[in-house]
């Protein structure tokens, strides 16, 4: 395969600045890193949805996408690979990320290598990746990459943490995207199986239940 890895990121982050962007371009980095370490072109772009929201919500009432959001998705169709990252809002994606994937054309993503990433306010919300974004892509027929990345608030105090699984996740998806051409330093594995994480989920629940003994006494 000749010519750049074409890398396309989609942020659904509402503020500006926002710790979704952020995490988008840290993922997105994470990848273009892994490929120029592999000798590959890399040309990178970020779609920040909220600056279609408008055109988004008048596709989907109207079936018909304006100039700016019909460009934007065609160079999501002709990606090599795909990032792409949500606030959760209530345990699960934003109306608006997953509105500007109901209105792609359903075949879109069919085997595209996708790396997903959430932020929020909480760690509990974690798991919004798996039962919510993780499920959409694999309807979509993508191909999603092992691990998968949550920044909670906290995640961003401790920035050596968080940039592990960043570029774990980034080097999965050069790989994907390239196969043959970047090796990855370390076995892949998904989010729900990082011991540390599991550790920490398992501390959280005791703790929950030690709380909830001690109230009810």
């Amino acid at each position: 395969m000749s010519g750049p890895v074409r890398v396309v990121a989609v942020s659904a982050g509402v503020g500006q600045p926002s710790s979704t962007r952020m995490l988008t371009d840290r993922l997105t980095a994470a990848t273009e890193r892994a490929l120029r370490e592999a000798g590959a072109a890399v040309e990178t772009e970020v779609i920040e949805l909220r600056d279609h929201a408008h055109d988004v919500t008048n596709n989907v009432l109207t079936g018909f996408a304006g100039a700016d959001l019909a460009a934007a998705k065609a160079r999501l169709v002709e990606a090599d690979a795909l990032v792409a990252v949500s606030p959760i809002f209530n345990a699960s994606y934003s109306g608006m990320f997953k509105s500007f994937f109901d209105v792609l054309d359903p075949d879109a993503l069919v085997g595209r290598p996708v790396l997903i990433g959430a932020t929020g306010g909480s760690t509990r919300h974690s798991l919004a990746l798996e039962h919510a974004l993780r499920p959409m892509f694999s309807y979509l027929r993508a191909t999603v990459v092992p691990t998968a990345v949550y920044a909670a608030s906290s995640d961003w105090a401790s920035p050596g943490e968080l940039a592990t699984r960043i570029d774990r996740a980034g080097r999965e998806l050069a790989q994907l995207a390239r196969p043959g051409l970047v090796g990855t330093s370390e076995p892949a594995t998904s989010a729900v199986e990082d011991e540390g994480e599991l550790i920490l989920f398992s501390r959280l629940l005791a703790a929950q239940r030690s709380a909830a003994a001690q109230h009810q006494r």
